[in-house]
């Protein structure tokens, strides 16, 4: 008898996206539209651009790739999630704070959980976005709000023993034969669906009031996915196409602008929130139907990862365009969305170079560096862009929100960063930047080593001996 088949926890990774996938196909069945015209894009950009549309990544893995969206109330929750992420190989990298990113009420920090490593992004990229709620955030909710908050969150379950336990085992195990793999992959899944117990009307709304954001994560006693993200090629193509089909997005393409220069850092939009029914248990308890606008079809498409220079030129450009667009606001009550990207490209213009070469010269982009074909010179690889901008999402977020909620903006915030969140997860919260240089680091050394010459004497000639693009 062969022995059990069993998963690495690539495997899992990959095998946990699919499922995803596939549930929420079903869910939600503008998500499988959203799918099949992100595989037209693409095709055609392939066609188009040929092995330049590659440049950021093989069109296998940008087929593949997802990244998920969910949202959780308490720390003991957050850490739950990260056992389950990391049986799949997934650690928490950035923290990420929505709640002065948006106009909107948005009370939540979150961060995501993805591989790390070179080979791992390679063979499943999967990534997924995790917001918690911040309760204790006296902008968004009273002491009595909280306190009643913490006492529903404390009560439910999320993830239940078994599926935690196999986590667990899958890490400390590099992964689950397959028998307890197929289990582990049903119960997580399962973890994620859209639960169709009745929703108490009056907690919900009450919630709803101060934020639709906290009302989703406080207001059942369940977690879902919010989004799950296909990657394409040309995001421009795909609004059009989209709207071509009928389905309302957005009104904007979140992130940098389209322009004639490399594109950078992340760029994202979606489908509206679609009402779906969900049932309700009235105060006299009524059970009645109505709908809730919380899910919607999110696309990304990637660029560069920029260096700590290039995130600061980037966080300087978006100060100089909602600026400019204010002031052009205020003289032009009919000033569009057309106008504000003409606008962001005139300042991208002057911000950013229109080659990658010139990205990596003035040291505002990540690359790696690999021996070319002859074994005489380096060529240079842009590094694709991992994580995520808050801004991008809370602008997705308030996108597709029904209402703006209530913030108090004269209360006291209350302190969260990124060491607060790898206390709560009980590991360590990896840095996007470290991760890139690491990347640049182990490139340099492995070419310097294969043309037996020292590494920072490579990183002088590179520039010359690349094939950049």
């Amino acid at each position: 008898m062969s022995a059990p088949t069993f998963l690495e926890p690539w495997q899992l990774r990959a095998a946990f996206a699919r499922s995803l996938s596939d549930m929420y196909g079903k869910e939600v069945p503008a998500y499988t539209t959203l799918l099949d015209v992100s595989h037209e894009v693409n095709a055609d950009f392939v066609a188009q651009h040929g092995a330049d549309a590659e440049r950021l990544g093989s069109i296998s893995r940008v087929t593949a790739e997802r990244h998920g969206a969910i949202r959780v109330g308490t720390p003991t929750e957050m850490a739950q999630v990260a056992r389950v992420f990391g049986a799949m190989g997934m650690q928490p990298v950035g923290f990420y704070d929505l709640r002065d990113a948006s106009s909107s009420s948005v009370p939540v920090i979150s961060t995501a959980f993805r591989p790390v490593e070179r080979a791992e992004l390679a063979r499943n990229p999967f990534r997924v976005f995790t917001s918690m709620l911040v309760p204790a955030d006296r902008r968004f909710f009273t002491a009595d709000l909280e306190q009643r908050l913490e006492n529903f969150l404390g009560a439910r379950t999320l993830f239940g023993p078994e599926l935690l336990a196999l986590a667990d085992r899958a890490e400390a195990d590099g992964g689950l034969p397959g028998d307890q793999a197929t289990e582990f992959l049903r119960l997580a899944t399962e973890a994620f669906e859209l639960s169709r117990e009745p929703v108490d009307q009056a907690w919900y709304r009450e919630l709803e009031a101060v934020s639709a954001v906290a009302a989703d994560i406080g207001g059942i006693a369940s977690t879902h996915i919010n989004h799950l993200t296909p990657r394409v090629l040309d995001i421009d193509d795909l609004y059009a196409r989209m709207e071509a089909r009928g389905i309302t997005m957005i009104d904007a393409i979140q992130g940098p602008p389209r322009w004639e220069g490399p594109d950078v850092l992340l760029r994202q939009t979606s489908f509206r929130a679609l009402a779906e029914p969900r049932t309700f248990r009235t105060a006299d308890g009524e059970i009645v139907s109505d709908s809730l606008r919380v899910r919607f079809g999110e696309v990304e498409a990637r660029g560069i990862a920029l260096t700590r220079a290039g995130r600061a030129a980037y966080d300087a450009a978006v100060v100089e365009i909602d600026e400019a667009a204010a002031a052009a606001r205020a003289g032009d009550a009919g000033f569009t969305e057309a106008q504000r990207q003409q606008l962001a490209r005139a300042v991208w213009q002057k911000t950013f170079p229109t080659t990658e070469a010139a990205l990596a010269d003035q040291e505002l982009g990540w690359f790696t560096y690999e021996v070319d074909p002859s074994g005489t010179g380096v060529v240079r690889e842009p590094i694709v862009y991992e994580d995520f901008l808050p801004r991008s999402a809370a602008g997705i977020f308030q996108s597709n929100l029904t209402s703006d909620g209530a913030k108090d903006a004269s209360q006291e915030g209350t302190d969260r960063d990124a060491d607060w969140m790898a206390g709560a997860l009980g590991r360590e919260l990896n840095d996007p930047f470290d991760l890139y240089a690491d990347q640049v680091a182990r490139s340099l050394t492995a070419a310097a080593e294969t043309l037996g010459v020292d590494p920072a004497t490579l990183t002088t000639t590179h520039r010359t001996t690349g094939a950049p693009r």
